[in-house]
C-alpha cells in the first residue's frame, strides 16, 4: 500500500457504479466543452481527491479507440452537492495514466 499525501489524489481504481452515475450526470457538460456528441460514454478508471468537496479524475471510453480524461468537482452536500466539469482532455488512449491536469 502506498502512502497517500493529504489533499493528494488516490491511486487509480476501477470505475464503480457511482462513478458511472457521475459520468452520466456530467455528460452534457463534457459535450458542451468539447462540442461533440458521444454515443459511448463509459467510465473505466478514476482517482479522487478530497478537498472542500471531492475532485474526480475519470478515464472515459468515448468511442471505439477514443478516451477522455475528465475532471469533475462534486460540492459537499451542505453546499448543494452539484457536480461540475472543471476540465476535459481529449486524445487519450486506454493505457494513458490518469494524471491531474
Amino acid at each position: 500500500m502506498t502512502d497517500v499525501i493529504p489533499g493528494g489524489y488516490s491511486e487509480t481504481e476501477p470505475a464503480t457504479e457511482e462513478i458511472q452515475r457521475i459520468c452520466d450526470e456530467v455528460k452534457v457538460q463534457v459535450e458542451e466543452q468539447t462540442k461533440k456528441k458521444y454515443e459511448v460514454f463509459t467510465a473505466l478508471h478514476y482517482r479522487s481527491q478530497v478537498v472542500a468537496g471531492t475532485n474526480y479524475l475519470i478515464k472515459v471510453n468515448s468511442g471505439p479507440s477514443s478516451h477522455l480524461h475528465v475532471t469533475v468537482f462534486e460540492a459537499l452536500p451542505c453546499h448543494g452537492g452539484q457536480k461540475s466539469v472543471s476540465g476535459v482532455e481529449e486524445g487519450h488512449t486506454k493505457e494513458d495514466p490518469l494524471v491531474p491536469f
